[in-house]
């Protein structure tokens, strides 16, 4: 158990004067000033300077195996063409020639708007025989070179992108490192994420979670809570183990827990494959208005199994119709839970969510990144795209995260996307969708008050500057931050 700490000083958020935080056997203990003269002899006090003192923050959407990985790949995000994307590999290839047996992975690429097509034949044009995967930005397509497909054990193709189907089975394939060296980047990737303030994940990596997180944490990997999601393959192992949502899983020092029942019903905007109502500019045929991945008679059962055995749900869902249909499968199923990324809404269904008390669980930053071809695919919807405001008028319990790697573990990121609707100096795109400050960082605190409750988990962050008054939030300074009372960073 963790020893007894008193943070003198502490300022909780807006208030004018500062308190001291007693933290005791992994919970807040008391909030009041003066609590150091009377907390006795062999309790640590820490003097935090003024510092402001929130819960510590939660992603409500992750993938730790992928994220790390991102973060040692080829980063080709600022591509703007095929040909753009090329060039940075081939920068790449000169500065750091492949060893022999290995793939160059690329991650990042968004070609919504690209002027080309990428294909395998534009890749191999310049790449030769090199073995070349570029992974798009969103998770749900790639690009390989023809050598790139034979790594990855595909015969042919007729154009060397593979998207959502093709694509996803293949991604332990690309994604194929040791045990050890994806346990030390996830680690890694943890402690980096600490040191932005947050105190918790929810893993949604496309896998089995629970026997990764075991082994991490075993090996001494503490630095996040982590609630692990579990897909559908996966289900009966959780359920021979008589876990629920919120289950602790012993012998993992509360640091892990059942997390809920993960389903992709759709695609993505960006691979042009999330359902909607409407279909896609200039497509037509039977994928004009993206992809059902998961159909309803398929989907109700699912969630009504899960729910009968206490998981929660966490429903996939990006165009219109997958929001609807997946708004239909909860009422239908009786199940509890959350709509994943809910990032085109018809009116109708903002009100569905409040009324069937369905969390939206959103990443405001992917509406940065993704506002120019939402403009351009959803063209004349995107009043009702990343409706984060309309969500929250309307009563529905947000919860924010990344989707990391598609966008970074780092909720002050988050927070600003949410707040300001802008990004690298651009006006904010659609502003009436804004949130303020209070309901974004409520948003990112799963659930915990901002004003420090008794009894809470003495999971906290410490700021060097007040949200309420900092001129950029997207750089927010992070002092420390303390998981069960037990710092997991600190620059002071």
């Amino acid at each position: 158990m963790t020893a007894p700490l008193v943070l003198t000083r502490a300022r909780l958020l807006g208030a004018p004067r500062t308190v001291d935080v007693l933290l005791r056997d992994g919970r807040v203990q008391a909030v009041g000033p003066d609590l150091a003269a009377t907390v006795g002899a062999g309790v640590e006090q820490v003097d935090v300077d003024g510092r402001t003192v929130l819960p510590g923050l939660w992603d409500a959407h992750t993938h730790m195996t992928q994220w790390a990985l991102a973060r040692q790949r080829l980063d080709v995000s600022a591509a703007t063409s095929a040909a753009h994307a090329v060039r940075i590999v081939l920068d790449r290839l000169a500065a750091r020639p492949l060893t022999p047996g290995t793939a160059l992975v690329g991650y990042g690429f968004r070609d919504g708007l690209w002027p080309d097509e990428p294909t395998a034949a534009v890749l191999d044009a310049a790449v030769g025989e090199t073995p070349v995967v570029l992974v798009s930005g969103d998770l749900h397509c790639a690009w390989f070179s023809t050598a790139g497909l034979r790594y990855a054990g595909v015969a042919g193709h007729p154009t060397g992108l593979l998207r959502e189907a093709e694509w996803l089975p293949l991604t332990s394939v690309v994604d194929h490192v040791t045990d050890e060296v994806a346990d030390a980047w996830v680690d890694e990737a943890a402690r980096a994420a600490a040191a932005r303030g947050v105190v918790g994940v929810v893993e949604l990596e496309i896998t089995e979670n629970l026997g990764p997180w075991r082994r991490r944490i075993a090996a001494g990997s503490d630095a996040l809570r982590v609630r692990a999601g579990v897909w559908e393959p996966y289900l009966d192992g959780v359920l021979a183990q008589e876990l629920r949502t919120g289950d602790v899983v012993v012998g993992t020092g509360g640091l892990l827990e059942q997390g809920p029942l993960k389903v992709v019903t759709d695609g993505s905007l960006n691979t042009r494959t999330a359902y909607c109502h409407d279909p896609y500019p200039g497509l037509s045929g039977p994928e004009a208005h993206g992809i059902l991945s998961v159909p309803t008679e398929h989907l109700v059962p699912l969630m009504a199994h899960a729910h009968r055995h206490g998981l929660t749900c966490a429903i996939h869902a990006i165009g219109d119709h997958a929001n609807t249909l997946a708004l239909d499968a909860f009422e239908a199923s009786g199940a509890r839970g959350s709509i994943e990324h809910a990032q085109l809404l018809t009116d109708a269904d903002v009100a569905r969510f409040a009324a069937l008390d369905v969390v939206a669980s959103v990443q405001p930053e992917h509406a940065m990144d993704d506002r120019d071809v939402a403009d351009h695919h959803w063209a004349g919807r995107t009043d009702r795209a990343f409706a984060l405001a309309s969500l929250a008028a309307a009563g529905v319990r947000l919860a924010m995260g990344s989707d990391a790697p598609v966008a970074p573990l780092d909720p002050w990121q988050a927070v600003a996307a949410a707040v300001d609707r802008a990004r690298d100096g651009r006006e904010p795109w659609h502003p009436e969708q804004r949130l303020d400050l209070l309901t974004a960082l409520r948003s990112s605190t799963d659930g915990q008050p901002l004003t420090l409750a008794v009894g809470a988990p003495a999971d906290l962050v410490l700021l060097d500057a007040d949200p309420l008054h900092a001129p950029v939030l997207r750089d927010m300074p992070v002092a420390g931050t303390l998981l069960a009372g037990r710092w997991t960073h600190r620059t002071f």
